[in-house]
């Protein structure tokens, strides 16, 4: 009986003829900042693969001279593998609670012995507000005030049809 199974791959690369392996390379465009609609601030750049063999492409973001001299990093960037002339946008998620900016965001990546690096000053703008949150605050305080008004209106009745129902004394 088999209790366990081990297995392990290595992804080969292999190259056979004249000339030797085909060139690696790629482009990394300017790196931009923005918040999704949650408010969790993304870095994200585009890569262009500009090589002759296919790239799996890993690296580290780094931010620093952020608001109060702060800085993050490195946090781990990976993207799939990328066909030949393919295009791919690398997204970093951080943290929520990371300031605005601005910042000066290095990108590094490497295929292989391939490196490129990416630098530039990035901010992530403000979290968009949350209308919704605070129309369901106003719903919950008008029907708490209409709730309230309803509770002191029947007192008031009921007040009222008691004192009507006692007999007035005949003098």
């Amino acid at each position: 009986m088999v209790k366990q199974i081990a297995r392990a791959g290595i992804r080969v690369y292999l190259s056979v003829g004249p000339g030797g392996e085909p060139p690696s390379g790629f482009e990394v465009a300017p790196l931009t900042g923005a918040r999704d609609p949650d408010g969790t601030p993304v870095v994200t750049g585009e890569v262009h693969n500009t090589g002759r063999r296919a790239l799996d492409l890993t690296g580290d973001l780094w931010l620093t001279d952020g608001p109060g001299g702060l800085s993050v990093g490195p946090v781990r960037a990976e993207a799939t593998t990328l066909p030949l002339d393919g295009r791919t946008t690398i997204r970093v998620t951080l943290d929520r609670r990371l300031p605005d900016g601005p910042w000066q965001a290095r990108l590094a990546l490497a295929s292989g012995w391939t490196k490129r690096t990416a630098t530039g000053e990035i901010s992530f703008g403000r979290a968009p507000a949350a209308a919704t949150r605070a129309d369901r605050s106003r719903l919950v305080l008008t029907s708490g005030t209409a709730g309230s008004l309803v509770i002191l209106l029947l007192f008031g009745l009921y007040t009222y049809r008691r004192r009507m129902r006692q007999p007035v004394p005949v003098g």
